[in-house]
Parts: C-alpha cells; structure tokens; sequence
C-alpha cells in the first residue's frame, strides 16, 4: 500500500508524488521514518532535507524551512513550508539551497532597512506636528 507526498509552499505545490514507498524528515525531536499505514502524525519541522523513495526504490530530495507535517490514515504524507527547493542530487540541492538563502538574506536585509526608514519618516512627522513652529516657548514672569 504505497503513500502520497504533498508538499506545498504559500506560492506552488513542490512535490506531488504517488506512489512513496518511504518519507523521512526531522522535527525538534531528532530524524524519523514514515512508511505506509503509519499513526496519524503532526509535528512541527526543523529546516531540514525531507528524503522519499520512490516505487522504483529511487530517492529523491526537497530542502524545507521548517514547516508542518501532517500523515493522514497511513495513506498521504502533506508538508506545508515557507520555502521547498526540489532536487535528486544532493549535492547540487546544496548549492541550490546556499543561494537561495543568500537571496532571502538580502531581501530581508532590504525589507528592514526599508521599514527602518519609513519608522525614521513617521518620528520626523509626529515632531513637526507638536512642535509646529522652532520657537523657543516664551513664558510670563511671575508676580
């Protein structure tokens, strides 16, 4: 009785695979297998390689960022993760990885810098608008 691998990302499905003779993966708790008719299963995943074999016996590989594994009725293994790269050779699924992160690097370093900027503009605005003038605030002398 073979299995189903679903894993999704929020913008595509990466690996839709039938049939799956056998899936590991990695959670906080350390490695583990699921073969068919495996217990109903949730966990939260590690950024880890997530491995399968085929009904040829072949394997194969997806690199995820963390995510959640669920197994249903033995039957469907489903993984959803923010990113999933896709790739039979180890090696290269390595480097494929490694750039992808430096990538990801930059693009969050441009966000913040970004979001530290309009933060910079929204103190400068909320200034102007309590002190409207430079002024220095005259006050009456006592009698």
């Amino acid at each position: 009785m073979p299995m189903k691998l679903v894993v999704t990302t929020p913008t595509e499905i990466a690996v839709d695979e039938e049939p799956v003779r056998y899936v590991r993966a990695e959670d906080s708790s350390g490695a583990f297998g699921i073969e068919p008719r495996h217990a109903d299963l949730l966990t939260t995943l590690a950024i880890c390689v997530v491995r399968w074999r085929d009904d040829r016996n072949v394997e194969h590989y997806v690199a995820v960022r963390g995510g959640v594994l669920r197994v249903r009725e033995g039957k469907v293994v489903e993984i959803a993760t923010r990113e999933a790269v896709v790739n039979d050779d180890l090696g290269h699924l390595r480097s494929q990885v490694l750039s992808a992160m430096v990538k990801n690097v930059e693009a969050e370093q441009s966000a913040r810098s970004g979001a530290l900027r309009l933060e910079h503009a929204a103190i400068r605005q909320i200034y102007r608008y309590l002190r409207p003038l430079d002024r220095p605030v005259k006050t009456k002398p006592q009698e």
